[in-house]
């Protein structure tokens, strides 16, 4: 596309596939690069634009001897309902701009670093959300141990061996922690000091745990550990077209978005809280 050299390009036909293009990246961007996005709950059904959804939970069925079906006339019944999810949360990143503001950098480098730092806005938003729903609905764990590495087990195996009407145990490749900087780099020593495989930005797994480092946690946590699917959050965005602000040189454009973050399974969520004092 030629460059914008002027705001009121972008009320015509080939300013608005600009913006549609542009905050379309916005879009794909944050879903990549969500930490969240790695372990929400995307077994969703219904209307998003309707105002909710419902989400399925995580589900491993003990197996029954042959025949139990065939002794009782039926086969197990999926005995988790589906949680209904609200997307009860509005949010609108709009940005007014005159032309005297885009005279140094023009127009469309304006609305890229306007969308880049809307991108970083979005992200900080629904990751805060997400982590605070599953801290506010996790069980936190009391650990015996005294080491990083030690705690961090413990965390791990509370998911691990869960065994209820639901579950009967989770493994670890289904499990994602995610730590506060402080407590990522304690466990960051330990693995550095044991292997020299580990020295890299992102180590991946520990004892085949999915890991992360995280500022967006809430206050006074330390990690939260959970099975995959625990939580869920639907996103709905649109992406604003450009108007004319009223008896005025400026014109507004951005995005709006709407989400909701639920717990949907509560008993796969743990967390650690930072100690007191």
């Amino acid at each position: 596309m030629a460059r914008i050299k002027a705001l009121n390009i972008l009320d015509t036909s080939e300013g608005q596939d600009y913006l549609a293009e542009t905050y379309g990246k916005v879009i794909e961007n944050v879903q990549k690069s969500l930490i969240s996005d790695k372990m929400k709950n995307k077994d969703l059904s219904g209307v998003p634009g309707a105002g909710s959804v419902e989400a399925k939970r995580f589900v491993n069925r003990k197996s029954n001897d042959y025949g139990t079906a065939r002794t009782g006339g039926k086969g197990q019944a999926v005995k988790a309902k589906p949680v209904t999810v609200a997307i009860d949360t509005d949010k609108e990143l709009i940005t007014e701009v005159e032309q005297k503001d885009v005279s140094l950098y023009g127009v469309d480098n304006f609305i890229e670093r306007q969308a880049s730092n809307d991108e970083k806005s979005m992200k900080r938003e629904l990751e805060r959300a997400f982590f605070s729903a599953a801290f506010t609905a996790g069980t936190e764990v009391t650990p015996t141990g005294t080491t990083a590495q030690e705690i961090l087990e413990e965390l791990i195996q509370s998911v691990e061996t869960v065994s209820n009407d639901y579950v009967d145990g989770v493994e670890r490749d289904m499990i994602h922690v995610v730590c506060s900087p402080a407590f990522y780099g304690t466990i960051r020593i330990y693995l550095d000091n044991a292997t020299h495989e580990t020295k890299d930005e992102s180590f991946g797994t520990y004892h085949g745990v999915k890991v992360y480092s995280s500022v967006y946690l809430p206050e006074g946590c330390k990690a939260i550990a959970m099975a995959e699917g625990a939580v869920a959050q639907p996103v709905l965005p649109t992406i604003s077209p450009a108007q004319k602000i009223q008896l005025s040189n400026a014109y507004a454009f951005g995005m709006f978005y709407s989400y909701g973050t639920k717990a949907v399974a509560e008993d796969l969520i743990f967390t650690l809280k930072e100690a007191e004092g």
